[in-house]
């Protein structure tokens, strides 16, 4: 007879009092969805210039609509189902009837699981512009991903003239010496996640001090570290690669922030790339303006835009390199609608097969950031011990790292005693960004 599958920890929520996710309802979504509204009153005058009467009738309609969903969220109402007819609403949809049917209630704010409500807001917030016309495609976190990535300038000029500098030593470079650049490189690429606008709930949390001064001091502040891993994969694929010619390797970076920590992972992407370590490399990042400051499509071509302009050689040269890899098809980006849905990793080769079967085809792919990790871990209150590969529940379409500054109060893979040491010491430990991880899952 097969063992009995304990059921699962309960989801985060905002119906839990002093949790995280009631202080991310209560107080950081109100407040976005104000940023989100002033915003736009900032911007009239604009819609005015660019469409005429249509550009402000557009600008008030979206205003009204984004003041009553922050009325419904802070009165924790029942969600509402999308209008928009996008190509993902019908999934949105059905899966609010889901939830519908999971109880006797319909979902609300407060009661529902966390990573849903958080994301349905994003998603309403997208509603609103669409359902807007003239200004359908307007980007209301615009200003303050450019604003991140412009108050990041100076460790962005350390970071690519530690990565030119590298490069004018290509052939010179043993296993030894490569080992030790990937290493602090994977840690710059990790602190860089400390840059998340959703957090900071839109205020200023771009990258002051040296990134790379930074990895040394910051060693300690790891809780679960893998590098070694990482780099034990990777040179396996190499030996694979030199015995035979047709073998290539491919690596997957699903996206999180655009400003520094974008620049971060590009310049990871560029020495992989550069030292012959992966043969090509997927982006993955969101359709849709989502959790402030993720990264789309647009965000990734006007900060390699930005770089090639920059009147700083090393910048110019990497924005010049990146868009020549973009070119060549040796980087390739997608943007899946699948990220911006509330569905948890594990129902993707249900729900997106089609994105399930792309992943398969690689030898890793590195998640950066809390959203992906919660999404890895179904945003359940795990006991700190519970092995990563479990608690993936089935998905594993290849070898998968998370690369995490932790920003919520979720994290499992720890020794035991760690968790509870950390929590009578430092009880804001998970939800501050000052530990990180490199977590490493490599059974498929």
């Amino acid at each position: 007879m097969a063992a009995q599958r304990s059921p699962l920890p309960v989801s985060l929520a905002g119906k839990f009092k002093g949790s995280f996710a009631y202080y991310t309802i209560t107080d950081r979504l109100p407040l976005i969805l104000t940023k989100v509204i002033d915003t736009l009153h900032r911007h009239k005058n604009e819609f005015f210039e660019e469409y005429g009467e249509k550009g402000l009738e557009a600008e008030k309609n979206a205003i009204a609509y984004l003041s009553k969903l922050r009325n419904e969220l802070q009165t924790d109402k029942p969600l509402l189902a999308l209008n928009d007819n996008l190509p993902d609403s019908v999934l949105w949809n059905q899966y609010l009837e889901y939830h519908c049917n999971l109880s006797n209630e319909p979902p609300s704010w407060f009661q529902s699981p966390w990573l849903y409500t958080e994301c349905y807001m994003y998603r309403r917030i997208h509603e609103a512009l669409v359902l807007n016309p003239p200004i359908s495609d307007y980007d209301v976190f615009k200003e303050e991903k450019e604003h991140a990535f412009f108050d990041s300038q100076q460790a962005i000029i350390t970071l690519s003239t530690y990565l030119q500098e590298l490069l004018k030593n290509i052939e010179h470079r043993d296993e030894e010496s490569l080992n030790k650049e990937f290493f602090k490189l994977i840690q710059v690429s990790l602190w860089g996640n400390k840059c998340d606008l959703s957090i900071s709930a839109g205020a200023d949390n771009s990258q002051k001090t040296n990134p790379l001064q930074s990895v040394e001091d910051l060693k300690s502040f790891i809780l679960v570290d893998h590098i070694e891993k990482l780099w034990s994969l990777l040179m396996k694929r190499k030996e694979i690669n030199t015995q035979t010619s047709t073998a290539s390797t491919r690596i997957d970076i699903v996206l999180d922030n655009a400003g520094f920590e974008l620049i971060a992972d590009l310049v990871l992407a560029d020495f992989l790339t550069s030292f012959k370590l992966v043969t090509v490399i997927h982006f993955h990042g969101k359709s849709i303006p989502w959790y402030v400051s993720d990264t789309t499509k647009r965000d990734l071509n006007w900060t390699i835009k930005q770089m090639q302009s920059a009147n700083h050689k090393y910048m110019s040269h990497c924005g010049v390199s990146w868009e020549g890899y973009l070119k060549e098809g040796v980087w390739v980006y997608h943007d899946h609608l699948f990220w911006t849905l509330p569905h948890e990793f594990s129902s993707m080769a249900q729900v997106a097969p089609d994105l399930y079967a792309e992943l398969q085809k690689s030898n890793l792919i590195i998640f950066k950031g809390d959203l992906n990790y919660r999404k890895l871990l179904g945003d359940r209150k795990w006991e700190f011990t519970v092995p990563f590969h479990q608690v993936l529940n089935n998905f594993h379409p290849a070898p998968l790292c998370s690369l995490r500054t932790l920003k919520c109060d979720i994290q499992v893979g720890l020794k035991p005693g760690q968790g509870e040491k950390l929590t009578d010491t430092e009880p804001e430990w998970m939800i501050t960004g000052k530990y990180g991880i490199i977590q490493f899952d490599s059974t498929s």
